[in-house]
């Protein structure tokens, strides 16, 4: 049995990025954990939608835990390295997951940067000997809009058959209603559907969804 931790900056991320993949470790009865770090305004008058969409997420996918760092979002830069590496830490201690999946290290939103840097330096085999494999997520609306240079390109080194998580994957994004609209906007069924047809031929399966393997200890 593995313990799995997504950290999403945003919700709707986990989804976007490892949404199958998730739903296949629940199945093969791994446990699976869900980090948010980042929450939109108390005062806005979405707070309480969002609150909602996630408790339907939560429920959608069978998370064994949700944690919820509640960072503003869009301002994640206004905290200090040394404070976000302090709140990650906490959460790894808590769950010792053996598994992680994080954002892509060159996702145009700044968010995303900033919690993969953070993230990353909590993943040091001499300070945290439970973490045994590392993987960076393919975020559309995020990692699609990176810079077009060699650094920053996503380069899928692992692909997950998710033919028969494909619906489900969808059917839960389609919970975070703002985050959704018509194709050609980048989240949308469409586009979703289109990244895992890509990745699948790549992988010889109908569906897939790939990330970027960054340290395996066996």
């Amino acid at each position: 049995m593995n313990k799995v931790l997504v950290v999403a900056v945003h919700p709707d991320d986990e989804t976007l990025g490892a949404g199958g993949t998730l739903l296949k470790h629940k199945a093969k009865g791994d446990h699976i954990y869900w980090l948010i770090c980042t929450s939109i305004d108390e005062n806005s008058e979405y707070y309480n939608k969002r609150e909602s969409e996630i408790e339907k997420v939560k429920k959608l996918y069978g998370f064994d835990s949700t944690l919820n760092l509640r960072l503003p979002t869009t301002k994640v830069d206004q905290f200090t390295f040394s404070d976000l590496i302090g709140k990650i830490s906490n959460v790894l201690n808590k769950i010792e997951p053996n598994i992680i999946y994080l954002p892509f290290k060159s996702d145009v939103h700044s968010d995303h940067r900033k919690i993969f840097e953070a993230a990353y330096s909590c993943t040091k085999s001499f300070r945290y000997p439970f973490i045994k494999k590392i993987y960076m997520m393919e975020t559309l609306s995020e990692t699609d809009f990176a810079p077009s240079t060699k650094e920053d390109s996503f380069i899928p080194n692992v692909f997950v058959d998710i033919s028969d998580q494909l619906d489900k994957k969808i059917e839960i994004m389609e919970v975070f209603e703002s985050e959704m609209a018509k194709h050609p906007f980048p989240r949308s069924e469409k586009n979703i559907r289109a990244l895992a047809t890509l990745r699948g031929a790549a992988a010889g399966c109908n569906s897939a969804e790939s990330f970027v393997l960054l340290k395996e200890i066996r």
